[in-house]
């Protein structure tokens, strides 16, 4: 009996054993299943932290180059503003002495106290002086006229001809002034 006995007792034990051994290893599992997690969890972390690090690292590389890029086109912009308007002065300069030279068709820039003769030898037209702050005085076939800006003289230099003259602009070295002529009408 003694085996039964023992037998019995060690049955006891064994089940005693197997409820202990069942509580743990459920204690266990679930602690292994808690350190997985965490551990997966932080695992995750580390990994889109270094992911996201390396594209951060990208985007400022890409933003310096492109601020570097930016500057450069700003200063070839800039150098290219400079040039541009060097060359619109020397085409304005340029313009400005062909124009004193050979003015445009009946177009007639004169310097004070001179004068040009017009309209296929017709007219002689003289700026008498420098130019007042609203008006000028024309000495237009040796007959003294004032006149401003816009104002249209008509002239009839002989019986075939009528002339008009515009007052186009006037500064204190030259009056601009349109002279058209053409047959008179018969009436």
């Amino acid at each position: 009996m003694s085996s039964r006995g023992e037998r019995a007792r060690l049955e006891g034990e064994n089940r005693r054993l197997r409820l202990v051994l069942a509580r743990e290893g459920r204690l266990i599992f679930l602690a292994i299943v808690a350190f997985l997690l965490v551990a997966g969890g932080i695992g995750t972390f580390l990994f889109f932290r270094h992911l996201a690090n390396g594209e951060l690292v990208t985007t400022r590389q890409k933003v310096t180059q492109l601020q570097t890029e930016g500057e450069n086109l700003k200063k070839q912009s800039d150098s290219q503003s400079v040039e541009i308007n060097s060359l619109q002065l020397q085409l304005k300069q340029t313009k400005d002495e062909l124009e004193s030279i050979r003015p445009s068709k009946d177009r007639y820039s004169i310097p004070p106290n001179e004068s040009r003769v017009i309209a296929g030898g017709r007219l002689i037209i003289g700026l008498i002086g420098a130019p007042a702050n609203e008006s000028i005085t024309l000495s237009i076939n040796g007959k003294q006229q004032t006149a401003v800006v816009g104002q249209q003289i008509n002239v009839a230099p002989d019986a075939s001809t009528n002339c008009q003259l515009t007052i186009q602009s006037f500064d204190m070295f030259k009056a601009l002034i349109v002279a058209k002529c053409e047959a008179a009408k018969a009436e």
